[in-house]
C-alpha cells in the first residue's frame, strides 16, 4: 500500500499564498479543516510505514521457517495494520470533501457578493444616466450645470445652454417602431458627444429632447458656431436597419450671465429659444432675449 495520500495545500488555492500577489487570508474553519488534514495525512503516513515493517517482518520469519502461529500473529497484526490505514485514509477523505465543499460555499459567496457590488454599479448608473443612450439624465445635468455656474461665477466665465429638439422624430417613431426610433436617438447621441469637450456635458432631457452644456462659451457667436456644427452634423442621413432616415434638430441658445443667473432660469430661456427657432425654421436660435425680442 502506498504511503502518499492526496491532501489539500494551504499554499495554494481561492485562499492560500499563490492564489495572486496579494493573500487574502483563509477563514478560521478552513485553517482548522486544513490543519486536520495534514494531522490526519500524518497519522496514515506513520499506518503506512508501521505497514510496511510488519510486513518487512513477516516475509523475514516465513523466509526463515518460523513456526506457523508466529506467522500468523504477523499476519494479524498486519491486518490490524492495514484496516487502521484504511479508516485514517477515509478520515482523510472526508476531512477533505468537507474542505472542499467550504471552499465551494464561500467561492458561491464571493461570486454572489461580486454580482451584488456589479448590480449596485449599474442601479448607480441607470440612476443618473439616459438607459436608451447612455447619456446623463436630466438629475447629473442639472447637477453638473451647478457645478458649471459657480465655477463660472468664481471665474466670470460665459455658458451656454442648448437646448435641442429633433423634428420629424415623432414620424420615424411612429411609422418603423421604437426599436429604430431608439437607435436614431443613440446615433445623435453620438454626433452630440463628438462635439463636447472635456467639461462639457450632453444630456437626453426626455423623448427627443437633448441638452448641451458649453462652458467657457467665449461669446454669442461662439456658441452660435458650435450651434451651427450641431445642426449639420445630426441632419446629416442615418443608416439604420437598412433605413436611411433624417431628423433636423431646432436649438435654443440661452447664455450666461447675460439669459440667466440660475439654472432653471438658462433651461427656461433655452426652451423659449427653442421653440421660437422651430415656428420660424431657423434651426437655431441665438439667447432667448435677442430671439423673443425678434
Amino acid at each position: 500500500m502506498s504511503s502518499q495520500l492526496p491532501v489539500a495545500d494551504k499554499g495554494t488555492g481561492p485562499f492560500g499564498e499563490h492564489a495572486g500577489t496579494e493573500a487574502t487570508p483563509a477563514p478560521p474553519s478552513i485553517v482548522r479543516a486544513l490543519d486536520q488534514s495534514e494531522q490526519v495525512q500524518d497519522k496514515v503516513e506513520q499506518c503506512a510505514a508501521e505497514l510496511s515493517s510488519v510486513n518487512a517482518v513477516l516475509k523475514e520469519e516465513i523466509a526463515a521457517g518460523v513456526p506457523l502461529n508466529e506467522v500468523e500473529r504477523a499476519l494479524e497484526r498486519s491486518e490490524e495494520v492495514e484496516v487502521k490505514v484504511q479508516e485514517c485514509a477515509q478520515e482523510l477523505a472526508t476531512v477533505n470533501d468537507a474542505l472542499a465543499e467550504e471552499i465551494d460555499q464561500r467561492s458561491a459567496l464571493e461570486h454572489k457578493l461580486s454580482e451584488s457590488k456589479a448590480q449596485e454599479r449599474r442601479s448607480r448608473h441607470l440612476a443618473f444616466h439616459d438607459a436608451a443612450t447612455g447619456l446623463p439624465n436630466l438629475a447629473l445635468f442639472n447637477d453638473r450645470l451647478d457645478l458649471a455656474l459657480a465655477q463660472a461665477q468664481r471665474h466670470a466665465w460665459r455658458l451656454a445652454i442648448m437646448f435641442i429638439d429633433l423634428d420629424e422624430f415623432k414620424s420615424i417613431n411612429d411609422t418603423h417602431g421604437h426599436d429604430v426610433g431608439d437607435r436614431v436617438l443613440q446615433k445623435v447621441a453620438q454626433r452630440l458627444q463628438a462635439f463636447a469637450r472635456a467639461g462639457d456635458t450632453v444630456s437626453r432631457r426626455g423623448g427627443d429632447e437633448f441638452l448641451f452644456l458649453m462652458i467657457e462659451a467665449k461669446d454669442e457667436t461662439n456658441a452660435a458656431n458650435l450651434a451651427a456644427r450641431l445642426i449639420d452634423n445630426i441632419a446629416e442621413a442615418f443608416e439604420v436597419e437598412g433605413l436611411t432616415l433624417t431628423v433636423r434638430p431646432s436649438v435654443g441658445i440661452a447664455l450666461y450671465p447675460e439669459d440667466g443667473g440660475s439654472a432653471q432660469e438658462l433651461l427656461k430661456n433655452a426652451d423659449k429659444a427653442m421653440y421660437v427657432a422651430k415656428q420660424q425654421k431657423r434651426g437655431s436660435s441665438l439667447h432667448s432675449r435677442a430671439a423673443l425680442a425678434d
